[in-house]
């Protein structure tokens, strides 16, 4: 019997969490009444202040990375963003590597990445010496873990075997992984005989979102916030450049932007929440 956790409204989900980062996460989305991310992947640290300022409103988790004028100067005004408009903060690190090298990614370097980011991620291609080499950190602060389950690129390598043990992996760490980079539900997916996956609710947190287009010349595909949230049970829809566009400086359209897709998920929520719709692959 898989679960039926992704039919119960976020606030419920919450009070059955015991990750912390994974419990202030929901909380927030049925605070703010959105379930969008947005990715922020500019290269200049004054857009990425500024573009954050403008969707802050609309999301419950920012998404962060490739900065090219990083100081920590940027962590503290954005951690100031994060109180001033109520999000948590994603590092879209991507870690992949031996558990004592990502411990150290992870808590030291140049952007000491656990101090501050609510939520990070990784592959699970090194086995599970990368989750307990990050959870080593990161539980102590309260920190929570995506593994890469799914991509949204054509051809992507992340699929079968290799989701299903990704999601092996997150079973044995619950405690820390609280969900997934993902293009659907995972729940049961690869689950023994001797699992009991019947309240499991992990977290799906989903790329590839996009209102008009289709996708780009690097493989990309794109799917809509009700296909993404309604049709496929995701629980997070992460949007970039459907959001900022080519004009970083219109912060005014960037805004109605993230307000348009803010809107347009939260209302496929509702409706998955509120039918007998069945998520399906």
């Amino acid at each position: 019997m898989t679960s039926a956790a992704y039919k119960r409204s976020y606030a419920e989900r919450a009070r059955s969490h015991s990750n912390p980062a994974a419990k202030l996460l929901l909380e927030t989305m049925e605070r703010k009444k959105t379930n969008l991310c947005v990715s922020v992947d500019t290269v200049k640290s004054a857009d990425f202040l500024a573009i954050v300022d403008a969707v802050g409103p609309y999301t419950c988790l920012t998404h962060v990375d490739i900065l090219e004028d990083f100081d920590y100067s940027v962590v503290e005004q954005l951690e100031s963003l994060s109180k001033k408009h109520d999000f948590l903060i994603f590092e879209d690190r991507k870690f992949a590597d031996i558990g004592n090298t990502v411990a150290m990614q992870y808590a030291a370097g140049v952007h000491k990445i656990a101090k501050w980011s609510h939520i990070t991620n990784a592959h699970p291609v090194p086995g599970p010496s990368i989750v307990q080499g990050l959870a080593s950190v990161g539980l102590p602060l309260q920190r929570g873990l995506l593994l890469l389950a799914e991509m949204s690129t054509a051809g992507t390598l992340a699929k079968g075997l290799y989701t299903e043990e990704a999601v092996q992996m997150a079973r044995k760490n619950k405690d820390f992984v609280i969900g997934f980079i993902a293009q659907h539900r995972m729940d049961g997916v690869g689950a023994l005989q001797e699992d009991d996956v019947s309240d499991e609710d992990f977290l799906v947190l989903t790329p590839g979102v996009g209102l008009e287009e289709k996708g780009d010349a690097m493989g990309q595909q794109y799917r809509t916030p009700r296909q993404v949230v309604l049709e496929s049970g995701c629980d997070v829809i992460i949007v970039g450049r459907g959001i900022y566009g080519k004009d970083l400086n219109a912060v005014g359209v960037i805004a109605a932007r993230a307000e348009r897709y803010m809107t347009e998920g939260w209302s496929a929520y509702l409706e998955r929440i509120s039918t007998d719709y069945e998520a399906h692959d």
